[in-house]
């Protein structure tokens, strides 16, 4: 499979995947009626981003600044939620190119399944291709949402890891971690805090880590203007991942548009 064709089907994947998100969002507006797909909150926007990495990312690690464009969207329903995102890394490159400046793909569908109130199964699907690599990591496991009356709500999550990847494939340990997201007023401004963190134990050594423990995330501060337009600052940072030993850490300048 040549890289052109090998990029179509990635591709193609990741649009289904927004294509039956969208579907799902839309559904409220095809029956007046609520139905088991009508969401009870539904979200979706485009951003524009930024990835600044630290001078000693750079001295560390080969990674490069760049930009990426993103998709975004979720909906919640009685019986569970969905998330999704879909990014394209320097989307004016070329993904043929094993260069800084070429064209990557990266894509991950959540899905939390209400099991018992606040208990929850939990699948996330995360995909990174580039034309020299690619990964895709499967977690199945449990979740548990925390939901305050005050603008917070969290959702810490356990489970099986499961890799394909360029050179390894097979179980690779537990993955646990959490999202959460605050919401809160100054002055009649809207902001919120939010952060997605992931610690995984217990890795295959053919992963190509000395360590079999790691950690990555990100920790945001956004701004909601208006109903519109949002724009944002993310630190991200990871350990003994991203295909490094080092602890990588940078910034994420963010303008999204909702609709």
């Amino acid at each position: 499979m040549n890289n052109n064709t090998k990029f179509r089907n990635i591709f193609k994947r990741a649009l289904f995947l927004v294509f039956i998100l969208s579907s799902i969002l839309h559904a409220q507006s095809a029956s007046a009626e609520k139905s088991f797909l009508t969401p009870n909150y539904s979200f979706k926007n485009i951003s524009m981003n930024y990835l600044d990495w630290s001078q000693h990312t750079e001295e560390k690690t080969s990674k490069r600044d760049f930009s990426y464009l993103e998709f975004e969207g979720g909906a919640g329903w009685n019986w569970g939620e969905f998330y999704i995102y879909f990014d394209i890394e320097n989307p004016l490159g070329k993904y043929e190119e094993s260069t800084a400046s070429a064209q990557r793909l990266a894509f991950k569908p959540v899905l939390d399944v209400n099991l018992y109130e606040n208990l929850a199964l939990h699948i996330h699907d995360f995909n990174f291709h580039s034309t020299d690599y690619y990964v895709h990591n499967l977690i199945t496991g449990l979740s548990y949402k925390i939901q305050t009356d005050f603008g917070l709500w969290v959702r810490p999550f356990v489970g099986s890891h499961y890799q394909e990847s360029s050179y390894y494939s097979g179980y690779n340990g537990v993955m646990t971690g959490w999202t959460f997201l605050y919401a809160f007023n100054v002055m009649e401004q809207k902001f919120s805090l939010a952060q997605w963190h992931e610690m995984t134990f217990g890795r295959n050594e053919k992963d190509g880590y000395d360590n079999k423990n790691g950690i990555q995330g990100a920790l945001s501060f956004w701004w909601h203007p208006n109903a519109v337009i949002t724009t944002g600052l993310q630190y991200r940072y990871a350990e003994n991942e991203l295909g490094s030993q080092e602890y990588q850490d940078g910034f994420i300048y963010s303008l999204k548009y909702n609709f």
